[in-house]
């Protein structure tokens, strides 16, 4: 939060668009899967971009088929409601993961392994059929514990682990809080509103005026 006060306003402004949930979850998710990545990345190996480029050549040459048969506006309408619905509810999934009440955020000098896979992803406990739709990710405190585990057998690891027990759960309904959450606040050691900031500067401004 104090790195948030002490940028300068465009940079601020800057935070807030890519904060803004129509951006987050909308805007961002085409951008990641039409254009970014369509482009392997600038230290990619031979294999890497080799694999993207024929990634690319399969989707145009699916795309060109399909607008071939149904039409550009009939494709168009189609690929890009189910891209930005299934892509805005993937981001959403990544993002409760790590933004969530009570989650670990820590500097690189005393960041933890162990506590930050355990307390800094959530254990989101989604409804059964979510569950399987989402191949088990909701587990994904053990994922980071030790991404070798097979995502179909999160579930039984959870329930064999007596530590994995004690990390509480957050249920659909409770993660709905993430939308309000938009910075760290390192004195009290969680996430918050831009409604905090205010209350922040307000009582800045209050200490301000006493001292002064």
């Amino acid at each position: 939060m104090q790195e948030y006060l002490e940028s300068s306003r465009w940079r601020r402004l800057a935070y807030r668009l890519a904060r803004n949930p129509a951006v987050l979850f909308v805007i961002a998710t085409l951008f990641l899967f039409l254009i970014k990545h369509r482009f392997p990345k600038a230290k990619a190996g031979k294999r890497e971009r080799h694999s993207v480029h024929w990634t690319n050549l399969a989707v145009f040459g699916m795309a060109a088929g399909l607008i071939w048969l149904f039409g550009i506006k009939a494709y168009l309408l189609i690929q890009l409601t189910v891209m930005a619905v299934a892509g805005s509810a993937g981001l959403w999934l990544f993002y409760v993961q790590h933004q969530f009440d009570g989650v670990y955020w820590e500097r690189a000098d005393e960041w933890d392994y162990t506590t930050a896979a355990l307390q800094g992803s959530s254990f989101y406990k989604l409804p059964r059929i979510l569950q399987w739709f989402s191949g088990n990710i909701g587990y994904h405190h053990i994922h980071h514990l030790s991404p070798r585990i097979p995502n179909y057998h999160l579930e039984k690891c959870h329930k064999a682990e007596p530590l994995f027990q004690t990390v509480q759960p957050v249920t659909l309904f409770s993660s709905f809080k993430a939308f309000t959450f938009r910075l760290w606040d390192e004195q009290c050691r969680k996430l918050v509103g831009y409604r905090h900031l205010r209350d922040f500067r307000r009582q800045q401004n209050c200490k301000t005026r006493v001292t002064g």
